[in-house]
């Protein structure tokens, strides 16, 4: 299976913890939109967008595992938040599952599914031969 970052030659864009692009060949796992839920669909953190943040990235992490891929196949993430400056404060903690480079968004929008919703990701996954 083929896999090639896409960067553009400058320091700024290769010191990045994701690529501008990603060419892959093979099948593809693409989640829905995740938000913070528990087992029972319970929201994780109402307020904290640090803990619902791990969540997600935890069930991100159970459906990659299901399909058989992780994070280091992630081809590109979606990131919707209510307050962008609260993400990037944040950034350490979600960017540690950047391990592959994916190519990322992170995009502010004035809502979400409930006012206690802060975070909603999706992501794209290359799927190792079966």
């Amino acid at each position: 299976m083929a896999r090639e970052h896409v960067d553009i030659d400058t320091d700024f864009y290769k010191d990045l913890p994701y690529a501008s692009g990603m060419v892959v060949s093979g099948p593809l796992l693409y989640t829905a939109g995740m938000t913070a839920r528990d087992d029972d669909g319970n929201l994780v953190g109402p307020g904290d967008m640090a803990k619902q943040f791990e969540q997600i990235f935890m069930r991100l992490g159970q459906i990659a595992a299901g399909a058989g891929t992780d994070f280091d196949l992630m081809v590109k993430i979606t990131i919707f938040v209510t307050d962008i400056d609260r993400a990037y404060a944040d950034s350490s903690q979600w960017r540690q599952y950047f391990s592959g480079r994916p190519a990322s968004t992170l995009v502010e929008v004035s809502a979400l599914k409930s006012p206690d919703v802060l975070v909603e990701i999706e992501a794209v996954f290359e799927v190792p031969s079966r």
